[in-house]
């Protein structure tokens, strides 16, 4: 248990939910997008316009890259991901707001406004958190004991 906890605590929480979902999205959904989903049935997102069939198939390899380079940069709080992260989290507050408000299936500006919101807020966070960007991630203590770190140092007289 404290390997995990040693894992998620070089990141805040919100910042470990994203790196959660990046996973996720890498190493389970766009396998099986790309690999098993019936082209008929793919749709991908950009900027809010939905593409559908060959095109959606087409761009899936381009969100695998995406969601695979976040899960690496958060996992190492790689420099690159400043500004990169909150770029990408922009543009998704942007395509939920354009989506929202121009698909058949949307609820509108104003609904398209409010599910936005969350996503500015993410980006205002990756915006903030510049000095965390760069400081690699020290890896999780394996529970050996024996470690150097571990040892005792010199006692004062």
């Amino acid at each position: 248990m404290q390997f995990v906890r040693d894992f998620f605590k070089a990141r805040p929480i919100w910042m470990n939910a994203v790196l959660l979902f990046c996973a996720y999205m890498t190493f389970v959904y766009l396998p099986f997008d790309i690999f098993f989903k019936p082209v008929e049935e793919d749709q991908e997102v950009w900027f809010g316009i939905v593409l559908t069939g060959w095109a959606a198939k087409a761009t899936e390899p381009l969100h695998w890259l995406i969601y695979g380079a976040g899960f690496y940069g958060l996992l190492r709080m790689k420099s690159w991901m400043w500004p990169w992260a909150a770029i990408y989290t922009a543009q998704v507050a942007i395509g939920m707001f354009v989506w929202a408000a121009t698909d058949p299936r949307g609820e509108g500006p104003l609904m398209g406004a409010a599910i936005a919101v969350p996503f500015v807020a993410l980006t205002v966070a990756f915006l903030m958190a510049r000095r965390r960007f760069g400081q690699e991630a020290p890896p999780a203590d394996d529970g050996d004991d024996d470690s150097p770190d571990d040892a005792p140092g010199p006692t004062a007289p």
